[in-house]
């Protein structure tokens, strides 16, 4: 069931859930941050408005800096201001930075271990008709295997917002992915945010009289997919099987604590994410599971390919991102597991534990 004390929407599972896109969670982020630290500045690459950075250059216009469509120059710029004392805000679609500026901000930013935030705006394929070639599916994986970079992944608008203010005051190299298109807004402005600590937002399995059982699963999510994720679960309550929905929005440093919990207490775990399946969080995830507390998986995401030019439902709907594509995947997993008794996995957890 929903977790009460989040303080989540209570419109969740209702049809005229508030729709906001997490960009505009950025850009008043921005201008938040920036009227709380004069030491916060804004740099963009040719695209102000569409990352909604233009908020801050018309609140903040000395602090503010176009670039121009030379992503690689915007972080070289930013790492030397940060050098001296600034923090510095960069955006770019996802797909230019980090997809164009790798090296740059592996050598300038976080060799450096200066505190550059880049945001990377229109990530996953809920871009749409931007086609393949936009739509960014692999920079997760090419930031969280940088040392030294926290890796972002807010659910909503809302939560957009509060990474980017707390972002600000990391201390660190910071990368925050969000997405174009507006989404359910699931979180209120009361709901808990810290880096690092995931929130498990949903929970059928802990109430029951005997939780380790072959009929739930931890359903362990970032960004907007988070939403789908809520929607399997209370699809999968209907059928008898219990699950714990976790919103892992820092993919690093992972919340290892929260991983391990939820894997224990369900006993097979499945990650949502609108990323490509190979280096994203599925994989983070299954990295602290293989070195703790191994169980069955299952990965929702893009596996191995590109995508293609149409409506982001649609996409997310062919390429198995929906609340049914889930619900299918956590089905086919317990079928899978359905000839070992649950005597057998109690055995599994006391030698793990």
């Amino acid at each position: 069931m929903l977790n009460s004390k989040l303080k989540l929407s209570n419109k969740i599972f209702e049809k005229d859930i508030e729709k906001r896109a997490c960009r505009d969670g950025y850009g008043k982020g921005l201008v938040i941050a920036g009227e709380k630290d004069e030491r916060v500045v804004v740099l963009c690459a040719d695209l102000t408005e569409s990352t909604r950075s233009h908020h801050f250059q018309e609140k903040f216009p000395k602090r503010f800096v176009e670039i121009g469509v030379a992503e690689q120059a915007l972080v070289t710029v930013a790492a030397g201001m940060a050098a001296y004392g600034k923090i510095p805000f960069i955006s770019s679609y996802a797909i230019f930075s980090p997809g164009r500026n790798w090296e740059q901000i592996r050598t300038t930013v976080a060799l450096n271990n200066v505190p550059v935030k880049i945001g990377g705006a229109h990530a996953g394929i809920s871009v749409g008709s931007d086609g393949a070639s936009h739509q960014a599916l692999e920079d997760i994986s090419l930031m969280r295997v940088i040392p030294n970079m926290v890796v972002l992944a807010p659910g909503d608008a809302i939560e957009t917002r509060k990474v980017v203010i707390e972002a600000a005051n990391n201390g660190k190299p910071t990368y925050i992915r969000f997405t174009r298109e507006a989404t359910p807004v699931f979180t209120t402005d009361e709901t808990p945010f810290k880096i690092g600590r995931a929130e498990i937002f949903w929970d059928s399995v802990s109430d029951r009289v005997q939780n380790i059982t072959h009929n739930s699963v931890a359903l362990i999510a970032c960004g907007p997919l988070v939403y789908e994720a809520l929607l399997a679960a209370k699809k999968l309550d209907a059928q008898g099987v219990g699950s714990i929905v976790v919103n892992c929005h820092t993919i690093k440093p992972i919340d290892e604590k929260k991983i391990v919990e939820v894997a224990k207490e369900c006993g097979k775990v499945v990650t949502v994410e609108e990323h490509q399946v190979n280096g994203g969080l599925g994989s983070a995830v299954a990295e602290v599971l293989a070195r703790n507390y191994p169980v069955p998986m299952g990965f929702i995401g893009m596996n191995d390919s590109f995508g293609e030019s149409g409506k982001p439902d649609e996409l997310l709907e062919k390429y198995g991102m929906k609340s049914d594509s889930i619900r299918e995947t956590v089905e086919k997993i317990i079928e899978k597991r359905g000839g070992e008794k649950d005597g057998d996995f109690k055995s599994q957890k006391e030698r793990w534990e």
